[in-house]
């Protein structure tokens, strides 16, 4: 495993808590956090076979990510915005595609590229006193780091449109309402939350989650047939192992004992 600097890993029994640790910046996404989290993402927790889930969640009690490094933004050279933008999405695909589950644990702010980064994850859960919202019209730029279309998908298209025209601020409760967060908790309580729902996925069987997370995905990814990613991942799944063991626990009625093959 990598050192880091702005992250902060925890893996205890296979669920790892992975804390963005800049509290004096309200956790702010800046160049360094955005390239350790792509080193998580991309090799460290993926290659790492004792890791079975990951919830993401920000040091402190006041913010989860309050946004990204606007400091950095003002240094962008005239012309390259867009690939500082390509570059946020890569390491957000990457935790969104990620093979195992991974649930934001939000404490507080998830504001601009933490509103993104919360959306990257595949669950999300909120302290009663989190708050959400994608401002950055307020700065004359738009969400970059995938913010217009995961909001979009996750929201509908109206709510997104108010959300980001405004740059508005909602609570837990109304993100719970329009399907932004899966849970609200109360404060102090979001991490332990989701290590409840990370245990109970992680004794399914690692191949069908991995499969699931695929094929829910493709469901919304360009150049991707939902339906044959579906039945791809079926047929792959009835030839595996942890298929037959699974059938047979639950004709003899007993606990599956699955081994990821």
């Amino acid at each position: 495993m990598s050192n880091y600097e702005n992250l902060s890993i925890d893996n205890q029994e296979g669920i790892v808590l992975l804390t963005i640790n800049r509290p004096k910046a309200l956790n702010a996404l800046n160049g360094l956090t955005l390239k350790e989290l792509d080193q998580a993402f991309s090799e460290d927790l993926k290659n790492d076979e004792q890791v079975k889930a990951v919830i993401i969640t920000g040091a402190g009690d006041k913010s989860f990510v309050a946004g990204a490094d606007i400091k950095e933004f003002l240094h962008i050279p005239a012309g390259e915005g867009g690939q500082f933008a390509k570059r946020g999405h890569d390491i957000f695909f990457a935790i969104e595609n990620f093979p195992k589950p991974v649930i934001a644990a939000v404490n507080g702010y998830a504001l601009g590229g933490g509103c993104e980064l919360a959306m990257a994850c595949h669950i999300r859960v909120a302290s009663s006193k989190a708050k959400f919202g994608q401002p950055e019209v307020n700065l004359g730029i738009l969400p970059g780091y995938g913010g217009t279309q995961r909001l979009t998908k996750l929201v509908g298209r109206g709510r997104a449109m108010e959300l980001i025209l405004t740059g508005d601020m909602i609570d837990a409760a109304e993100a719970y309402r329009i399907g932004l967060a899966n849970q609200v908790t109360e404060p102090g309580e979001e991490v332990a939350k989701a290590r409840e729902i990370a245990t109970k996925i992680i004794k399914k069987a690692p191949l069908a989650i991995a499969e699931s997370i695929k094929a829910i995905n493709a469901c919304e990814t360009e150049g991707a047939n939902g339906y044959d990613t579906e039945c791809e991942a079926f047929g792959m799944l009835t030839a595996s192992a942890d298929f037959q063991e699974g059938a047979a626990a639950f004709i003899e009625k007993r606990k599956a004992n699955f081994k990821g093959v």
